[in-house]
């Protein structure tokens, strides 16, 4: 089975995320911007895994578009939880390197499809 980077990168960051949620709101009673990121980091791979099954090429940069959001807003939530102090720069460096890792592996993702739609022929209808 061939392997699927983007989709393990960000299942493992979905399980990471899911653990700073638990740490965040056991630890430091942390429960609003914690469960923003829980919400953006763990949506980031579902809809990796939905363009997996999509119906057009179109679908699919539709959904990784969507990731690619995802993606963005949870490294906002982290560098506002770092910058709350929720998290200490060695907490937000190690789990931040990651999600920026995935937000160029998705927008490569991106580029790279669009650029495949653009480059292929217009279908022609012989009347």
């Amino acid at each position: 089975m061939k392997n699927n980077i983007i989709k393990d990168k960000s299942f493992d960051f979905a399980i990471r995320i899911v653990k700073l949620y638990q740490y965040l709101s056991i630890e430091k009673k942390e429960f609003v911007l914690s469960k923003q990121l829980l919400r953006s980091g763990t949506s980031i791979g579902a809809m990796v895994r939905e363009a997996e099954h999509a119906e057009s090429k179109n679908d699919f940069i539709h959904k990784f578009a969507i990731a690619q959001k995802e993606a963005n807003e949870s490294v906002y939530w982290l560098e506002l939880l770092k910058a709350t102090d929720y998290l200490n720069k060695k907490e937000f460096d190690n789990i931040n390197t990651d999600a920026i890792s995935i937000l160029k592996l998705i927008t490569n993702i991106l580029k790279t499809t669009k650029n495949q739609i653009h480059k292929q022929p217009l279908l022609k209808i012989n009347n």
